[in-house]
């Protein structure tokens, strides 16, 4: 099968190679990729400036924002059927057996493996799947959408499942992708009285993006003081949540600067800088920092249901869909800002009518 694959620990080591097809194990299903999402962690492992500890495997294939079709099912396997439409959670394997596992929330499982970096991923013509990891795709509900159901998970759990937005909250989102545009949107759907989307320059068309999606405020914090912005609004304390989904680590800092005393923080995006500041702001204003990471079955199956009600619409974040041979262009033009998502089509996606 044709797959895009990381095979060296250094920069620009990524190819679309003749790889082995994958087999379904007793216990697992195959499934035919038809889309992908490309997210910013693939444009770090493009450029290598990924988290050192996070790849386990090389060579390794890309890609875990996948939708496709059940292609076959191994032994001992109930429930689901080949031909079904379907998407795979991330965490490809977990150990099932430690206490976040066995309380639900094998998001955090240490012995977690994810798509594209301890397992290959989905850039591929097929992937293998444990059946604890797939969704059943709503009808009317498109591949291509269906493939974002990953990145809106990961913007309800920060936005709903860990912060909890309460009707007419300010909310300021720092960073203008993906995740940033996808947490507005589930803001949005939470009652939040006023959002602010921050970005920089090259953000322009995103930020355009952002006002279509309902931003109250799209700022561009190179042209203009955010921080004295958000001050002026609402009683001039500050948010009440910001979600940093930057992959900055200094963007911390303007997080302590933009929440109000007794507010929160959601911090989605990585980044390996270190610190070079006092989190002393934290302690003396009372403000709560949560850690967001990934998304567990009931994250994803309330996503699913908000695409097929229509309440959640992503296809306007795809600024582009590719062959899985134009990876480099579909990368590039979201690390330049042109499109906040960009979407692969596998030989399979190519041919399938309504993909």
């Amino acid at each position: 099968m044709k797959a895009l694959v990381k095979y060296a620990d250094e920069a620009d080591a990524i190819e679309v190679r003749e790889y082995p097809d994958p087999i379904a194990a007793a216990g697992e299903v195959l499934v035919r990729v038809h889309s992908v999402g490309v997210c910013g962690s693939d444009i770090h492992m493009w450029h290598n400036t990924q988290s050192k500890s996070s790849v386990q495997k090389l060579p390794v294939v890309l890609g875990h924002e996948s939708a496709g079709v059940i292609a076959a099912v191994g032994a001992s396997v109930e429930g689901w059927s080949v031909g079904e439409r379907v998407v795979c959670e991330t965490a490809a394997s977990i150990c099932g057996a430690c206490a976040l596992c066995r309380t639900g929330r094998y998001n955090l499982c240490p012995q977690r493996q994810g798509y594209g970096l301890a397992r290959d991923g989905a850039m591929a013509e097929y992937v293998v799947a444990e059946p604890r990891v797939l969704h059943r795709i709503p009808e009317g509900v498109t591949f291509d959408v269906a493939a974002l159901t990953e990145p809106y998970a990961v913007a309800y759990n920060a936005v709903v499942e860990r912060s909890g937005v309460k009707p007419g909250s300010l909310v300021v989102i720092q960073g203008a992708g993906t995740i940033g545009i996808n947490a507005l949107q589930i803001a949005r759907l939470s009652g939040a009285g006023t959002t602010v989307v921050l970005g920089t320059a090259i953000d322009g068309q995103r930020l355009a993006t952002a006002r279509e999606y309902g931003a109250d405020h799209a700022i561009d914090i190179t042209a203009e003081d955010p921080i004295a912005f958000v001050r002026s609004l609402h009683d001039g304390l500050g948010a009440d949540l910001v979600v940093d989904a930057t992959g900055v680590s200094a963007a911390l800092e303007q997080s302590l600067l933009l929440v109000r005393p007794g507010g929160a923080i959601a911090k989605v995006g990585w980044g390996p800088q270190p610190l070079g500041f006092t989190l002393d702001p934290l302690v003396k204003r009372a403000v709560t920092l949560y850690g967001c990471y990934s998304h567990t079955w009931s994250t994803w199956e309330s996503v699913l249901r908000l695409f097929a009600g229509g309440v959640l619409a992503p296809g306007g974040i795809i600024g582009g869909v590719y062959p899985l041979e134009q990876w480099r262009e579909a990368f590039s033009a979201m690390e330049r800002g042109h499109n906040v998502k960009s979407v692969l089509r596998t030989p399979s996606g190519l041919k399938e009518v309504g993909a």
